[in-house]
């Protein structure tokens, strides 16, 4: 090729090469033109509208309030500013809820049938009741039993009496003095009948946790009274393993999948308790899981190391939050012990406590904190009855064993304590009681979200039915719980969650005698709704 041919060829390349960026830099700048002409993207919750729910001491029960309701009524009201952001995402919710007790089934027992199934509507159903998601029950009799029982016969060691049959055989009604005398319209109504009515309920869908109060006495030493305080005997770890993985068996058989277990409810409860239990030292409870109860569970197929989610799931401590991070460390820092804990179950006791302590608020943080990959629940909380004012001992200052406290903001501040700190799911104890707090043969009476007067067959829902609706109704398994900031305000407590179906439920309190403004902004959307004093308010967003 000659040298004009070769400059030739270098000069055409050049102009193509110039060409290429010219036609690239009019492509930039079109995009450019474009982009900016465009109309900007809308948000994802353009189209979402509010509704809000409040209960209140003023009398509203999950209400729901209209557009002249939510609206401020004068000027000089207090605001509040709140900002959320969805796509700040933490915890995974499993569910709200209560538990079925052996007291609560013989509570519905006296009832009709057709006020029965109401109430158990009204506990499970999610379009017309509170959609209770997270419940739990008792392994043999608890301080919520008729009487003291197990499912063997004493002293045997083979376990081949095994038997849940206490759980199905109904009541005879003469079971301890406060039962005595009363009508059962039902006698063959009982524990398991119940879960397996509930879980029938249209819509129904909860997990349960079970949890032993006590071995049976002969399996245990030091005892102050039957199957009361004392120890699990050591020789009897391996029998107690397999009594419990019977129990999953002997449930699931009657179509009772559990969803968890807790290998002792109130652990350090070995001396000083008046009901059903059973000591075990940090140390006891950690060799008692590492090397029977969950070899035993994994040897049964009930729980499954390779995924501790797939199975049942193991929830170590079951006691006090105030004092969990001790009791756990010995399970969670021994590798051996720590793979078989999905969890960590505690209780809000004692109740006059919880404010001075902040509701323990840094204790939850530093059980998250310290064991990241382990799951946290709520299993119990209770209150002690006043049987001539049981609706309004909630709103007001009581007194029961654990000192003197308001109930209701009791329960608001702990819950949304709890959830802002990365708990997955609350648990109340008894679901039904009656009216006086009965039957419980311990003297120790306690309220309920459900109480039933067994002679009127009257049904009464507490203050603290309505307060749990307001998370277990609108904050649905597998939602998350989502950034929410804003303004301090003394008196004021607030919590976010998104379902999977991209609604988001935000739950405020207001301890406050006066009503407050809240101003709630998602992304462009902004939304304005009073709360009333002493209220809480489910606001619920969703794209209707």
């Amino acid at each position: 090729m000659s040298l004009f041919g070769i400059e030739k060829k270098r000069k055409n390349s050049i102009i193509k090469s110039n060409f290429s960026k010219t036609k690239g830099l009019q492509l930039l700048i079109l995009s450019i033109v474009f982009a900016s002409c465009s109309p900007k993207s809308k948000s994802a919750y353009q189209n979402y509208e509010s509704d809000v729910y409040q209960t209140s001491y003023a009398g509203d029960n999950l209400k729901l309030l209209t557009n002249d309701e939510v609206k401020t009524t004068f000027s000089d009201v207090k605001k509040v500013s709140l900002e959320l952001l969805p796509d700040e995402e933490f915890q995974k919710y499993y569910g709200f809820g209560a538990s079925f007790t052996e007291s609560s089934a013989w509570n519905l027992a006296t009832i009709p049938v057709e006020s029965r199934k109401e109430v158990l509507t009204k506990l499970f159903s999610p379009t017309e009741g509170a959609g209770f998601t997270l419940t739990r029950t008792h392994i043999n009799s608890s301080d919520y039993s008729n009487t003291h029982y197990t499912y063997v016969e004493e002293g045997d060691e083979d376990l081949s009496t095994f038997s849940i049959n206490e759980d199905l055989k109904g009541f005879s009604g003469d079971e301890n003095e406060q039962v005595n005398g009363i009508e059962l319209v039902d006698p063959k109504y009982d524990l398991i009948p119940m879960i397996l009515e509930a879980s029938s309920i249209p819509g129904a869908d909860f997990k349960i946790i079970a949890s032993p109060w006590s071995p049976p006495s002969w399996m245990k030493t030091g005892e102050t009274a039957e199957m009361t305080n004392g120890t699990l005997l050591p020789k009897y770890y391996g029998l107690w393993a397999e009594y419990m993985s019977k129990y999953v068996t002997a449930y699931k058989e009657q179509g009772i999948t559990l969803w968890g277990l807790t290998p002792q409810n109130e652990p350090l409860h070995a001396k000083d308790a008046q009901w059903d239990s059973n000591g075990f030292t940090p140390e006891q409870g950690r060799d008692f899981l590492r090397d029977h109860l969950g070899p035993q569970l994994v040897k049964d197929g009930h729980l499954n190391l390779d995924d501790l989610e797939s199975g049942l799931r193991v929830l170590i401590y079951d006691h006090n939050k105030s004092t969990m991070n001790e009791y756990v460390a010995a399970t969670y820092n021994d590798p051996e012990a720590s793979k078989y804990a999905w969890g960590t179950a505690f209780h809000w006791y004692t109740n006059s406590e919880l404010k001075e302590n902040n509701w323990y608020a840094y204790e939850l943080s530093e059980l998250q904190k310290t064991w990241p990959n382990k799951g946290m629940i709520h299993s119990e909380s209770s209150i002690d009855i006043d049987a001539k004012d049981p609706i309004g001992q909630y709103w007001r200052a009581s007194t029961d064993y654990a000192g003197t406290f308001v109930p209701f903001e009791t329960y608001a501040y702990d819950i949304i304590t709890d959830l802002n700190h990365g708990t997955q799911g609350y648990v109340e104890w008894c679901s039904i009681l009656s009216h006086k707090g009965q039957p419980n043969p311990y003297n120790n009476f306690n309220s309920a979200p459900v109480l039933i007067n067994p002679t009127t067959d009257e049904v009464i829902y507490t203050p603290l039915y309505y307060l749990l609706s307001h998370f277990s109704k609108f904050i649905r398994p597998d939602a998350h719980r989502i950034g929410i900031n804003g303004d301090k305000v003394n008196g004021i407590i607030y919590t976010a969650a998104k379902n999977t179906d991209g609604s988001i439920a935000v739950v405020v309190y207001n301890n406050n005698d006066v009503a407050h403004e809240i101003s709630l902004k998602l992304e462009t959307k902004n939304y304005t709704v009073q709360i009333a004093a002493k209220a809480v308010q489910t606001i619920l967003l969703s794209n209707k």
